[in-house]
């Protein structure tokens, strides 16, 4: 299962795996960087908390912004993040990210159930 994260995992999220943006437990490098780990993570709490409830599409794609922004900034400019602040915005990121698969997939089938009326 191990070999199976540590491959997979990087060709997933798209991840760079750098070890200074990565995170260690026990001396052991994380098979992806601290944000995706936070995406992932933030992916994971979607999922199980989207049978209880859901935000709307303005607060989920609010939720996208700080990831970006910090990626943007950190981009074209000499600031560099660290890694509890990487991980929260892909934490953010990820809950956001599939809330808003879910409340576009629930809308769709619910579109598709009013045409076939």
């Amino acid at each position: 299962m191990k070999e199976w994260l540590y491959k997979w995992l990087p060709i997933i999220f798209g991840c760079h795996c750098r070890e200074d943006r990565s995170f260690y437990y026990k001396g052991h490098k994380f098979p992806i960087c601290a944000r995706c780990t936070g995406e992932l993570v933030g992916m994971i709490l979607s999922l199980f908390s989207c049978f209880f409830f859901r935000l709307s599409i303005l607060v989920s794609v609010l939720l996208l912004l700080p990831m970006i922004t910090d990626g943007v900034i950190q981009a074209v400019s000499s600031y560099e993040s660290n890694n509890a602040k990487r991980f929260i915005t892909g934490l953010l990121f990820g809950y956001g990210i599939i809330m808003l698969f879910v409340i576009t997939s629930v809308m769709a089938f619910k579109f598709g159930l009013n045409l076939m009326k």
